[in-house]
């Protein structure tokens, strides 16, 4: 079954975990992912982190421990989250000394700060000396508030995971705030080579909510675009990436050691069941990319996915017709981009607000009858 992960690795590929839990780290079971799936780094999230902490007991002493000595809810969510991202930066730092961007581990900013430039930048300054580890990232929503704070944390030699992505003029401005955090670490003196960054670009979501729309138009040409918008976005995306890559700016930063904040397609689990499962992994292969999936996806490529060369390259026209028919059906894509985004921030902080729920479930629970 690991041969199709190995084949896509192979291909250029990077595939991260999206998921992480106490359990994982100590059974050894993210070791063996590493060791046998062809897994090169792990991604987090608030709903990942609350599904981990409420299954089973081993953050119950911890806990204990952190009630016993007068910790509120944020600061339990922060000390539990910072160690389980410490201890798997330590199961991938192999991976990060053997590869040369590859070996990361993602933690995000508190999701209620998405709209706060200066709150997220102290939020990710405080992740980036708690988890203590060269190979962590600190993820940042593209927010337009999170555009600045992208420069400045990345100025600050911090390493970033930038988030929630939907549309590709928002990744271009998410390319400039990286581009333009590296010239101000370079004027500050710090060594350019230590900083890494992917730039998350969500890709199931935009289908969820074009299909939709697709639907209500009800047309023929209409029902015959279902499912080809994300691919299409992602495909745009990369062909932006190429354009920054391939410029004067860049290449004075790669030139200095920078290195290159690479596509990362996230959101990669089929939401669809009529579509193939692996619709979202096998239709964006391109070398120096990275996949974060679900362990659903992981599996179903080992299991049946299929690598067939690079799918990507060369097709931002075939992918701007898509576009171009989806306007001609009357689909307003702006308005699909905005949806998006606004939407995702609320389902981040509803994730925030789940996990200090389930969090202060386990400080009442571990506190006992007699101090709940």
């Amino acid at each position: 079954m690991t041969d199709r992960l190995k084949a896509l690795a192979d291909a250029g590929v990077s595939i991260w975990l999206d998921d992480l839990s106490r359990e994982r780290i100590e059974t050894g079971n993210l070791t063996e992912l590493v060791t046998s799936s062809s897994v090169v780094g792990v991604t987090t999230n608030p709903t990942i982190f609350a599904s981990a902490i409420s299954n089973g007991e081993r953050y119950d002493d911890q806990v204990r421990g952190l009630v016993a000595d007068g910790a509120d809810a944020d600061g339990v969510i922060f000390a539990l989250t910072t160690d389980d991202v410490r201890n798997a930066c330590d199961i991938l730092a192999p991976v990060a000394a053997a590869t040369k961007d590859d070996g990361r581990v993602s933690i995000e900013v508190e999701p209620t700060l998405a709209n706060e430039t200066d709150a997220t930048i102290a939020s990710a300054k405080a992740l980036w000396a708690a988890v203590d580890r060269p190979n962590a990232l600190i993820k940042i929503p593209a927010t337009l508030e999170g555009l600045p704070a992208i420069t400045e944390v990345i100025a600050a030699g911090i390493s970033v995971n930038v988030t929630l992505i939907f549309s590709v003029e928002r990744y271009r401005a998410v390319m400039d705030a990286y581009l333009a955090g590296l010239e101000k670490a370079q004027e500050a003196g710090i060594d350019l080579p230590t900083i890494r960054s992917v730039a998350s670009f969500f890709v199931s979501r935009v289908d969820t909510e074009i299909d939709a729309r697709l639907e209500k138009v009800g047309s023929d040409e209409a029902l015959a675009l279902r499912g080809k918008a994300a691919v299409a976005n992602a495909r745009l995306a990369y062909a932006a990436f190429e354009e920054v890559v391939a410029s004067e700016r860049w290449q004075a930063l790669a030139a200095a050691g920078a290195h290159a904040q690479r596509p990362l397609w996230a959101s990669t689990g089929v939401k669809n069941p009529a579509y193939p499962d692996t619709l979202y992994v096998s239709d964006l292969v391109v070398a120096d990319t990275v996949n974060t999936m679900p362990e659903k996806t992981l599996q179903a490529f080992a299991d049946h996915g299929e690598v067939t060369g690079d799918e990507v390259s060369g097709k931002a026209a075939e992918a701007q017709a898509v576009f171009d028919q989806l306007t001609a059906v009357g689909i307003d894509i702006d308005d699909v981009f905005v949806t998006l985004e606004t939407e995702g921030v609320d389902k981040f902080k509803v994730s925030w607000t789940e996990l200090i729920d389930t969090v202060k479930a386990q400080m009442a629970a571990v506190a006992g009858p007699t101090q709940a």
